[in-house]
């Protein structure tokens, strides 16, 4: 099987390893994988021997439905075995020291996946693994989640993004996190509508996406007002209120602070004509969206979903070979 040929220039230096945050990713990384996985989509076992004899580990400590599937599912169109692995699995879940896991598992597989709950976890997989480690998840951020979201987003709207607004609402979670700063790296006008205090998006992550909006152009708005955040949006996306990992305590309050914030048939019609709406899933029709919305002729949510198969296969397609070239 012949090399591909990319229209993005491949990195001149020390190519990204990992993919441990969204902010590790820059422009043309994002445009690279985006390409591979809308081919994907169309041909999904085009690199079928591209991992044959080589195996993937797949580490979680969070319950999973998309990314787990989209994960085997990946490694498997690629020719490869994947290993699915939860804590108590492993001798961590005896006290086994993260830095020690991640050089065994570097000794036998090709790249691991990991979905767990402390960023600092992941970042410490990635320091001492010297393979590839893909966050899929964790309380600070969600990469894989919005490289599919904008591989829908390419879909529907093409290449060409001047003119649209691309809206978030709701609680300021890892999503909302994410979705900011890959907006920002798409150059793309980008918003959240999350409540003030406590549920909002931290400045810090703000404050990052803000100094790579200065140089991809991106126009970054965070607001509190879902009605005039929706106004001509091409996207009006959100996520479940409460999320695997929130206190329970936080309950009442969060759900009345993001009340209004619910994704309705009036929200959506303040869109602009062609918007859509996405959601990571799981759902809970009733709070963040209505029914009408999420099951209605403008959800992409399925085809979000599909594409978490095609951006973790275009990942490790891209990071087994040091295709990436990081910020």
């Amino acid at each position: 099987m012949g090399k591909l040929a990319f229209p993005y220039p491949l990195p001149m230096n020390q190519p990204l390893k990992d993919l441990l945050r969204t902010s590790d990713l820059s422009k043309s990384d994002c445009e690279l994988i985006i390409q591979t996985a809308l081919e994907y989509a169309n041909n999904p076992l085009r690199d079928k021997h591209e991992l044959a004899n080589r195996t993937v580990a797949i580490y979680m400590t969070k319950q999973s439905t998309r990314t787990r599937l989209a994960s085997e599912t990946a490694v498997a169109h690629l020719g490869g075995s994947p290993i699915f692995l939860r804590e108590n699995d492993l001798q961590i879940g005896r006290g086994e020291t993260i830095s020690d896991t991640a050089r065994i598992i570097s000794g036998f597989c090709s790249a691991l996946i990991v979905r767990t709950y402390q960023q600092a976890e992941v970042d410490e997989l990635g320091k001492y693994s010297s393979i590839p480690v893909i966050n899929a998840l964790t309380n600070d951020d969600h990469p894989t989640q919005v490289l599919a979201d904008w591989v829908t987003i390419r879909e529907v709207f093409g290449t060409d993004i001047s003119g649209r607004k691309f809206v978030y609402l709701g609680d300021g979670n890892n999503v909302a996190n994410a979705w900011l700063l890959m907006g920002a790296i798409m150059g793309a006008n980008v918003v959240t509508a999350t409540p003030p205090g406590k549920f909002a998006i931290a400045q810090s992550v703000i404050e990052k996406a803000n100094s790579i909006a200065k140089k991809s152009g991106a126009k970054i708005e965070t607001l509190n007002d879902p009605e005039l955040a929706a106004k001509d949006a091409s996207v009006l996306y959100t996520d479940v209120w409460m999320s695997m990992g929130d206190a329970e305590s936080d309950r009442n309050e969060k759900m009345k602070a993001l009340s209004v914030f619910s994704v309705t048939e009036k929200l959506m019609k303040s869109a602009a004509p062609d918007a859509i709406f996405m959601h990571c899933l799981p759902a809970h029709r009733g709070e963040e969206v209505t029914e009408s919305v999420i099951d209605g002729k403008q959800s992409v949510i399925w085809r979000q979903a599909f594409h978490r198969r095609t951006t973790i296969q275009a990942l490790l397609y891209h990071l087994t070979r040091g295709e990436l070239a990081g910020n």
